[in-house]
């Protein structure tokens, strides 16, 4: 009796905490980017970026009492990082349907429930030979909430590719899977969080696939085209998160505490504490993998920092959202199938959606190398192609 009066007490306690760690005071405002574009102007390269913050609270107004803007610039080989380039900062934003130029002093600005702030940089840079040397830019935001929550400080990371509406040509790697299948890794730029999930795999892809074709692209490059990245300074971890993470091999996204309490935070602490618990109960008869099987994809997807290729090595992917309709519509378009997979170099193939569940088990076989690579290859989008 007492055994089960303490069970009862840890399920109540666990309830209780959860509760409370989905309705406790938190800032809604969330940075969307927009779009860019690069101009000449009085013979200065001008680049312009558009984002916008939305308070999705549907009572409260937050305010942004800070945001500055931080600039990296690498080159495409090898991600080699170039200093001291001259610019200069222009920061605008729209009120009441008017442009205002902040001079580079962020007011505090409120932001009402349900209500959206868009705001502009321009940057202005006095080298006119500055395309040339370098061809990613990326974007530092660091900005401070206030409210009914307190203060937060929040850092978000956008990267800015300035060749990304040239026509180059396409780079196609042929690697043999086996006596029927051949895989074509497609090389892309570096994708980001202006890239138009559908519309750049079909860019990369046209022209290249055949009739029959499986295309597959990897489950971080969707995600971080759907902005599906964080950086670990925006998570409040917990006691809990820093206990549950030690249950962990140190090598999973999920032993570090920013990485469970990402977890934490999509599906709770009492799913997480069960899943543990009936895990571990299955493991001493043989049985593995029993704890993702019961807290979802949402846990096997997740890439802790360091796990991705540069700049995103310092941020945590989460998974893909509606991949099944991205696999649709893409599909629908060149006409050939379509899945979102997740692929290392230990053989572990999983397919997290396709538009023809005929192919899932032609993939899990031919997917076994990794032709896509786990490393800085850039080549996230796979064909794989029947032997003729």
């Amino acid at each position: 009796m007492l055994f089960i009066n303490i069970l009862l007490f840890l399920l109540f306690f666990l309830i209780l905490s959860d509760l409370y760690i989905k309705n406790s005071p938190k800032s809604k405002l969330d940075l969307v980017p927009i779009n860019y574009k690069i101009k000449k102007k009085d013979g200065l390269n001008e680049l312009i970026i558009d984002l916008k913050i939305t308070n999705k609270s549907k009572t409260k107004e937050t305010m942004v009492t800070n945001m500055n803007f931080e600039l990296d610039f690498f080159k495409s080989k090898g991600n080699e990082y170039c200093q001291n380039l001259n610019y200069q900062e222009d920061i605008y934003i729209y009120e009441n349907n008017k442009i205002k130029n902040l001079n580079n002093y962020w007011p505090t600005t409120i932001i009402k429930s349900n209500a959206e702030l868009f705001v502009r940089i321009i940057y202005r840079f006095s080298n006119n030979n500055f395309r040339k040397k370098i061809k990613y830019l990326w974007l530092k935001i660091y900005w401070e909430n206030y409210g009914h929550f307190g203060i937060s400080t929040n850092n978000d990371c956008l990267l800015i590719n300035l060749d990304g509406q040239k026509q180059r040509p396409k780079e196609v790697f042929e690697i043999p899977i086996n006596n029927k299948y051949n895989a074509f890794a497609i090389k892309t730029d570096l994708l980001g969080c202006f890239d138009n999930p559908v519309n750049t795999v079909i860019k990369y892809c046209n022209g290249i696939v055949e009739k029959n074709d499986i295309l597959t692209i990897g489950e971080s490059p969707l995600a971080i085209m759907q902005n599906r990245y964080i950086s670990p300074q925006n998570l409040d971890y917990s006691l809990f998160s820093k206990a549950l993470c030690y249950f962990f091999h140190p090598t999973s996204s999920l032993a570090t505490a920013c990485g469970m309490q990402l977890l934490i935070n999509r599906i709770g602490v009492t799913r997480i504490t069960f899943a543990l618990i009936v895990g571990f109960l299955f493991k001493l008869v043989g049985i593995k993998g029993m704890f993702y099987r019961l807290t979802g994809s949402e846990s096997s997807l997740i890439d802790d920092i360091s796990g991705t290729v540069t700049p995103y090595d310092k941020s945590i992917v989460m998974g893909p959202l509606n991949a099944e309709l991205f696999c649709r519509e893409v599909s629908n378009y060149l006409n050939i199938d379509v899945a979102v997979v997740d692929v290392n170099d230990l053989g572990g193939v999983k397919v997290l959606a396709s538009s023809n569940k005929k192919v899932n088990k032609i993939l899990k076989r031919n997917l076994i190398s990794n032709p896509a690579g786990n490393g800085d290859e850039k080549t996230p989008i796979v064909l794989i192609r029947e032997k003729k």
